[in-house]
């Protein structure tokens, strides 16, 4: 079905992302392909679709694919029927049914009587209406996107699928849809996503690193499996490795202690003996050589040890290189942050809400905002944190410190470098090299310092946000993630996961990601409906 030979890709400015990666794709497989943010699985996605073309090696196909990206914005100025392709075939559908029959026509339907059909009920599938075929792209949201683009697999009925983080913009139920959808289609998927539900329907996983493609005959359950049992042998390694080390160092100093003491009595020896001083200068430098050769023989073991374990340690995941240390809340536990008492709101002549709202949010807290897409999480949200106020109902907010995370990380300003967005939460008046402390903890080495925010992926701008947290003087006492994994690779879930879990404040959270939701060992549950 797909055969990649030594395929390679280089940027225009000349930096190599991936070189000489093989893969073989059977018909009807369905494949996970996962790897770190920057490693390449979007580029190698489009290089298949031939959106792109490889730098180097052979590509074979025997199917066309179908191709979701993971952006749409490129498709905003065309109707919905234009984007998938369809628009010209549905015209002459149309115009021939209205007795409108020429050639052209009928060329251009090429006997797709049923195309009209398939659109219909794809569309009906993905809980969209027929009628947003003469819509703009433009005018969907990011989730409607997305299930235009999935509806265009059942009318085209490809061979070959290729997805791109399809489940990205989804709310829970159309989720559910695209994993329903997943088992029962009879398709040949390559997959690029991080979300583990999704990722476990499928039947292998391929890993993309800068080492090429490794390949895991299982869903994504069993390559986390595959991945503990590597990292455990790892582990063990380094331990064995430092313990050989610190073996090595005794074994030194004692050598050199026991030739020290040596050398000193056979001085006393000679000197007592009556030996001539050119004898004793000649006798010294031969113990000083003596003992210099023992020190080198021991310096080379050692630094070889070292060198081993610097190696090995390299290889850790970055989660288990990083340090979080967030400060306890201020406030205690059980305290009133939040009270809504019969709230809605009011969007131009429509209140957002069937049925008046009432929540109320404790100090320690941790509770999910459910909904589907439209359903005024944001809007909540925003009402939560003062951004808002509604236009009935009561309110009551406890003084506390938040902080607001959505999904663009838009507290990180692209104005400023890493160094300097880490100095605007230094509110405890940390010293320089503390600051750059932090930031080697977070994973952000020298080299960082001076990047601009503006250049830093999601992964990145997470990780610094996270990091400032640790910096400023008290851990907020409230903090809001709004869609926190949609832009993150699966490492940086797990870095996101460890530090969520790490901080003991009052937490509210609204995610479609189960999984995720799941390991931050989330309580409460405030369903919206529209």
């Amino acid at each position: 079905m797909l055969t990649l030979q030594n395929i390679s890709y280089t940027h225009p400015n000349q930096d190599v992302l991936f070189d000489n990666l093989c893969l073989n794709i059977n018909k009807q497989q369905k494949i996970a392909l996962i790897g770190n943010n920057g490693t390449g699985k979007s580029t190698l996605l489009k290089i298949i679709a031939e959106e792109l073309t490889a730098s180097g090696g052979l590509l074979q196909r025997d199917a066309v694919p179908y191709y979701v990206p993971q952006i749409f914005g490129q498709y905003n100025d065309l109707t919905v029927a234009q984007a998938l392709r369809v628009e010209d075939k549905l015209t002459a559908l149309k115009d021939i049914l209205d007795g409108q029959v020429t050639e052209t026509k009928l060329t251009i339907l090429n006997d797709d009587w049923t195309i009209e059909d398939r659109c219909i009920g794809a569309f009906r599938y993905w809980h969209l209406d027929e009628r947003n075929l003469t819509q703009t792209m433009g005018a969907l949201s990011g989730g409607q996107k997305t299930k235009v683009f999935l509806a265009g697999i059942s009318i085209h009925q490809p061979e070959l699928v290729l997805l791109d983080e399809p489940s990205n913009h989804l709310d829970t139920a159309s989720r559910q849809l695209l994993y329903d959808f997943i088992q029962s289609i009879p398709c040949t998927l390559l997959i690029v996503s991080h979300d583990r539900q999704l990722l476990n329907l499928l039947d292998t996983v391929c890993k993309l690193t800068k080492h090429g493609i490794m390949v895991y005959g299982g869903n994504y359950d069993f390559y986390a499996e595959q991945k503990q049992i590597a990292q455990s042998a790892l582990s063990q390694q380094i331990q064995s490795r430092e313990k050989e080390l610190r073996k090595a160092k005794e074994k030194e100093r004692e050598t050199l202690e026991r030739q020290q003491r040596l050398d000193a009595r056979g001085k006393k020896k000679q000197e007592k003996s009556g030996v001539a001083r050119i004898m004793m200068n000649t006798l010294r430098n031969n113990a000083e050589n003596s003992t210099s050769k023992i020190k080198n023989v021991h310096t080379e073991k050692i630094g070889s040890i070292s060198q081993e374990l610097s190696d090995l340690r390299k290889e850790l995941p970055d989660i288990d290189k990083m340090k979080f240390g967030f400060d306890s809340s201020a406030i205690h536990s059980g305290k009133i942050l939040f009270t809504a008492e019969n709230i809605n709101f009011r969007y131009d002549d429509s209140w957002l809400w069937p049925e008046l709202l009432n929540l109320q949010i404790s100090s320690g807290e941790r509770i999910v905002l459910n909904g589907s897409n439209g359903s005024g999480k944001t809007t909540l949200i925003k009402i939560i944190l003062g951004q808002l106020e509604p236009q009935t109902g009561m309110i009551s907010r406890a003084d506390n410190q938040f902080v607001y995370i959505d999904q663009d990380y838009s507290h990180i300003n692209n104005r400023l470098s890493v160094v300097e967005q880490a100095q605007q939460f230094n509110t405890s008046a940390l010293q320089e090299h503390e600051i750059k402390t932090r930031l080697n903890r977070f994973l952000f080495p020298k080299a960082d310092w001076e990047k601009s925010c503006s250049t830093l992926s999601g992964g990145e701008k997470m990780r610094l946000m996270l990091c400032c947290l640790t910096i400023s003087s008290q851990a907020p006492d409230l903090i809001v993630l709004d869609e926190p994994t949609n832009n993150l690779d699966i490492q940086n879930i797990e870095i996101l996961t460890a530090a969520i879990n790490e901080y003991q404040g009052t937490l509210v959270v609204v995610s479609h990601d189960v999984r995720f939701l799941e390991a931050i060992n989330m309580g409460a549950q405030f369903a919206l409906c529209v």
